[in-house]
């Protein structure tokens, strides 16, 4: 079986697919399309909805929002596809414990209201950060000017908590200054959680990539990507102020 796997918005430029466009491509050539709706979650985007057949979640992020939890999940709406499925994890051995399975279901009965905190908090963080003069450019799918600002207008209920910036020094020392200053967001490579975070991708999940490579796509060495938590917002633009301060 042929598949087309598409990732939206995972990466640090917070890119995003036209997932309706790509699955009138899969269906024309028999294909499926599987859709990693990590960063969206179902509250922001439903890909099945939108054409997909597999939806894959890592559980860890969002859906548990705790950061306590390791776990994955692949979501069908076809019975021999799920089967399929079925076999290799039961083959494999890829079934989650009792208890990680407990604490993502306590994390998803407040999902919409931590997505919305989530959203909100991104949103006015984008903007602080647009509007500081030691930033240079901002990528958050919310601004007009977002390359795929229209998709994800379309296919997203609100644009999530996921920012990211380069400095205006524009230098690899400039970026670590300031997540090495920042007092609220942690420095760390996950996301989704309750609290803030911030990462360095040159040197963290973009690392062994070489720099040519990773500067084609845009991860500069002085891109940060935050996960922009659910704290109180004025703690959040004061930690990023006195950081660059």
């Amino acid at each position: 079986t042929k598949l087309i796997w598409v990732e939206t918005p995972t990466n640090p430029m917070m890119n995003i697919i036209d997932i309706e466009a790509v699955s009138r491509i899969s269906k024309k050539h028999q294909l499926l399309l599987a859709v990693d709706n990590t960063f969206a979650t179902p509250y922001l985007q439903q890909p099945i909805d939108l054409g997909a057949d597999i939806v894959m979640h890592s559980a860890t992020k969002y859906l548990g929002g705790h950061s306590d939890v390791v776990m994955g999940s692949l979501v069908v709406n076809d019975e021999t596809l799920a089967k399929r499925l079925y076999f290799i994890q039961n083959a494999s051995g890829a079934v989650p414990g009792p208890q990680d399975c407990f604490l993502v279901l306590r994390g998803i009965k407040t999902l919409h209201v931590r997505m919305q905190r989530h959203c909100e908090n991104g949103k006015a963080v984008a903007h602080a950060l647009k509007s500081n003069p030691n930033v240079d450019k901002v990528y958050w799918p919310g601004f007009e000017d977002h390359p795929n600002h229209d998709v994800a207008k379309k296919q997203m209920k609100d644009y999530g908590g996921m920012v990211s910036f380069s400095t205006k020094a524009g230098t690899l020392e400039s970026a670590v200054k300031v997540v090495e200053n920042l007092k609220v967001f942690t420095l760390g490579e996950s996301l989704g959680g309750v609290e803030s975070l911030a990462g360095h991708p040159a040197s963290m999940t973009h690392a062994s990539i070489p720099k040519e490579d990773r500067e084609k796509t845009g991860v500069v060495d002085s891109l940060i990507r935050l996960s922009v938590g659910i704290e109180d917002i004025e703690d959040l633009i004061e930690d990023l102020r006195q950081a660059f301060a």
